[in-house]
């Protein structure tokens, strides 16, 4: 795990995961804890979402935060696979 600022990168399979929800947050000058009240989510979700430290998704909590936040999934959660020469 690679933590950059606000973003967490993550090497998961043949590629990596790029977590960008607190980035996207101070941006929108919001905190995670507001965020986990407006949306009505655990803030150990959030947290773990946050910091790239999540297992399993629940695609209904990712679609609450895209409404909330305006967004895109991809402004949120990122994945590239590596290029192999």
């Amino acid at each position: 795990m690679e933590e950059k600022g606000k973003i967490t990168k993550v090497s998961i399979g043949q590629g990596e995961m790029t977590f960008k929800l607190e980035e996207l947050l101070a941006k929108k000058n919001i905190s995670k804890n507001k965020m986990m009240r407006d949306i009505e989510t655990d803030f150990k979700v959030i947290q773990r979402i946050a910091k790239g430290t999540i297992t399993r998704v629940d695609l209904y909590v990712l679609a609450r935060i895209c409404d909330y936040l305006d967004c895109n999934l991809e402004d949120i959660i990122d994945y590239k696979k590596s290029i192999k020469k």
